[in-house]
């Protein structure tokens, strides 16, 4: 077998034996996957040989191949000392045909764009580049792999995936691949799993399964084993208390389930949908009868799941104005890494847009031959061509989501450059650019998203007001020096090696200036001027300290009024460095809109902005409640004086189970001790966090059925996060996974969280199994 040419000889016989159990493997695996006889599937399980691209001059062969457990894909490398041979199917996040990768349209020639095609990983792991030998390959490499990554994501984490992923652990364990299990091979296998057992219980455990006394596990044994392993005591007491049909549960007790347990408004013929739909037993099915895996599958399936799906949908009135909205938005878009010394690149825009993120940042200076370049000024971080981030910001725009997209312009360009800027943006983004108000006449608030949608706004400086353009006899500016109204009091401190003094004269191309049309940069220097002096489409930026200030002084509500009216943009503060985040919730309880966060960075703040834009097809704009998009409101997140906000609940939360959680350190002795974290972020009142008691050694199906209970003020501003980590009473406890979503979306009864990692992307196999209740607080 080609993935394993450096393994020991095998004899003829064993070879025969491997092979056959090889290809039942695969069989079971394309079965579940929905992709028996799939042409393309059997093209990666055969592999070949493409060409890595990594310079001009590099350019080496490898061998790539599906492996038989179709999750894991086997590169060859001519490394000696490589171990690192495989990478997960789950970890690619995307698959792109042709030179659309900044390496490929760097170290190739166009005459081979048809042959190539780009791995784009999840997280921070660098792309892959490759060449195939044709173009028919390369489409074969392409389609395969997106159609597996396709009935990946959409096998259910239910007892078909849970039996895929144990039979792929088993085949690791047994190391001499005579397909029995000895005792030490079993104790390999839980520890793969993630459970830690002592000697005594693993020989208990080992000796209940070996029915047949000869020392090892096969057959019918190892799937008593499995049994034993996959039983959920706490999915046995919930399906026997409505499974009152001989056994089963029929139509009208899962109804009475689904209405008493879940809360869920749904008919007796719903139920009947259900069981037509998760019963994998036909004889059950035909009975319109339930069993309890196909109960299980059905609390597996995301429509069950804790987060409402309805809320996974564009659910929200979209036709109010823009600054109505919170909207997802980065800084210092373009980075890899920090901000320092890290790298630049187009790919940075491209995951930035694809996680739904709609006000990107652009960092603008002179570059040589006429071009305009992308980097952090004054620091070692790597330049991108302008004209690169504006093509890659075009056609990775609207993927995601169809509402439009803010380009937030920091220039330190020449008039000249500039100019180049403006032609660029223009030639690129042609009709999708704003470059004059919408409808007739000079408006008087903003469009709606829904009105901007497939639309790209500039935000950056204007030589005058937009009122100017549609005077009778509209002067042209008699000087094109204008103060640089920067973001903050003065946003060179976003660039720590900048000296500036604190105002200076900065020139602006008129081309430029022209396309700003509903994002105008402006100084701030009081809540009072702005309202007296300051038209809606002129918005300030904040730095962190100042907005954080400015949303705690005694005045608060002052900002939250000045919001209702214009547009608020918060950056991260200069001397983080290491690109690091603040935390978001306390800007957006002030109803500032525009809270840019470092995306290049997994933090707790980045899981938090995540969950608060999860929801509104995840299309980046979530709009605010309705007590901040009044002029008259006195909503005061600190304070809380009585009013519509007020909507006292209580929170109800039992952490039952955890099922399938990661290692945090691939040795294989180390196995976690799991403990679960409640946390609530909202307004000063609702912040609160409760968690569990640690459980040792296992990361395979840890029991807590720990209750907690909250009380939560502001729902409409409230997340909840549910966090896993792994406890160490020596050092600081180490993170496993979280889930966090608004409140509101909640869903009530025995539910499944999913986790996701550091870098937002969900973990496989892994959950957590509580049970939720929201109550009207008495």
């Amino acid at each position: 077998m080609s993935c394993v040419r450096r393994q020991t000889k095998l004899s003829k016989s064993e070879e025969l034996l491997h092979h056959a159990s090889n290809q039942k493997m695969i069989q079971t695996n394309a079965k579940l996957l929905g992709m028996e006889g799939d042409p393309d599937l059997q093209f990666l399980l055969q592999g070949g040989d493409l060409l890595k691209v990594l310079s001009p001059s590099w350019k080496k062969t490898r061998f790539l191949k599906l492996q038989e457990d179709c999750k894991t894909i086997w590169r060859e490398s001519k490394k000696t000392f490589k171990s690192n041979q495989t990478f997960p199917v789950d970890s690619i996040a995307a698959v792109r045909l042709g030179r659309q990768s900044e390496g490929l349209k760097k170290n190739t020639e166009e005459q081979v764009e048809c042959r190539c095609f780009t791995i784009v990983f999840k997280g921070r792991r660098k792309n892959l580049d490759l060449i195939a030998s044709s173009e028919e390959e390369a489409g074969s490499w392409v389609r395969g792999l997106q159609k597996l990554i396709s009935s990946l994501n959409n096998l259910s984490a239910d007892q078909g995936k849970l039996h895929s992923w144990i039979f792929s652990c088993l085949r690791k364990a047994d190391k001499n691949k005579d397909s029995k299990l000895s005792q030490q091979e079993m104790k390999n296998f839980l520890q793969l799993l993630n459970i830690g057992l002592d000697d005594d219980y693993a020989e208990m455990l080992f000796k209940k399964c070996d029915k047949s006394g000869s020392g090892y596990l096969a057959g019918a044994e190892i799937e008593h084993f499995y049994d034993l392993l996959t039983h959920r005591e706490e999915i046995d007491v919930i399906y026997g208390e409505y499974a009152k049909t001989t056994g089963f549960m029929n139509a009208g007790n899962l109804l009475e389930f689904l209405t008493k347990e879940q809360r869920e408004k749904l008919t007796l013929a719903d139920a009947q949908k259900i069981i037509e739909k998760y019963e994998p037993d036909e004889q059950a099915k035909g009975k319109s009868l339930l069993s309890k895996d196909g109960f299980l599958m059905y609390l597996h399936d995301p429509e069950a799941m804790v987060f409402n799906l309805d809320h996974k949908q564009v659910y929200q009135d979209m036709q109010q104005p823009l600054n109505h909205y919170f909207i997802n938005s980065s800084h210092n878009t373009y980075l890899m890494e920090d901000q320092l010394k890290g790298p630049s690149s187009t790919e940075a825009y491209v995951r930035a847009l694809l996680k739904g993120c709609r006000c990107v940042e652009l960092d603008c200076w002179d570059g040589s031959d006429n071009e305009p370049v992308i980097y952090h000024g004054y620091t070692l971080t790597s330049k991108i061509l302008f004209k690169d981030a504006i093509k890659a910001i075009k056609e990775y725009a609207f993927k995601k989501s169809d509402y439009p997209v803010i380009l937030s312009l920091e220039n330190h360009c020449s008039v000249e450059q500039q100019s180049v800027m403006a032609q660029h943006m223009s030639s690129i983004l042609g009709s999708a650019l704003v470059t004059t108000p919408l409808g007739d006449g000079m408006p008087t608030n903003f469009p709606s998203p829904e009105e901007l949608k497939g639309k790209f706004l500039i935000k950056g400086k204007r030589l005058n007001k937009l009122e100017a353009s549609f005077a009778e006899a509209a002067e042209e500016a008699d000087n094109t020096d204008v103060t640089e109204e920067e973001e903050s009091s003065n946003e060179a401190d976003d660039k720590p090696a900048e000296k500036t003094s604190k105002k200076k004269k900065l020139k602006l191309a008129k081309d430029l200036s022209d396309m700003v049309i509903y994002c105008k940069s402006v100084h701030f220097n009081s809540f009072e001027d702005a309202r007296k002096n300051q038209s809606f489409y002129e918005m300030s930026s904040f730095k962190e300290g100042k907005a954080v200030k400015l949303a705690e002084e005694s005045a608060a509500n002052a900002y939250i009024r000045h919001n209702v009216e214009k547009l608020s943009r918060i950056y991260p503060a200069g001397s983080r460095t290491d690109s690091s985040n603040y935390n978001p919730v306390p800007l957006w309880n002030a109803g500032c809109q525009i809270v840019a966060l470092n995306f290049q960075t997994a933090c707790t703040e980045l899981d938090i902005n995540q969950g608060r834009f999860l929801v509104n097809g995840m299309g980046g704009y979530v709009l605010k409640p309705a007590y901040m998009r009044d002029a008259a409101t006195e909503f005061d997140p600190i304070t809380l004086t009585r009013g519509d906000w007020l909507q006292h609940k209580t929170l109800h939360v039992m952490v039952i189970s955890g099922q399938q959680l990661p290692k945090v350190n691939q040795k294989k002795s180390s196995i976690v001790d799991p403990l679960v974290k409640v946390q609530i972020y909202g307004v000063p009142a609702d912040v609160a966090e409760k968690e569990t008691s640690a459980v040792a050694n296992n990361g395979f199906n840890p029991s807590w059925n720990e209750n907690f209970q909250f009380d939560v003020y502001v729902p409409e501003l409230a997340l909840v996060r549910f966090l896993i980590e792994d406890h160490d009473s020596t050092s600081d406890n180490e993170f496993i996974g979280q889930y966090t979503l608004p409140f509101n979306s909640l869903k009530m009864g025995y539910r499944h969280v999913p986790l996701l990692n550091r870098n937002g992307d969900k973990l496989p196999s892994a959950g957590l199994f509580v049970h939720v209740m929201v109550l009207d607080a008495k």
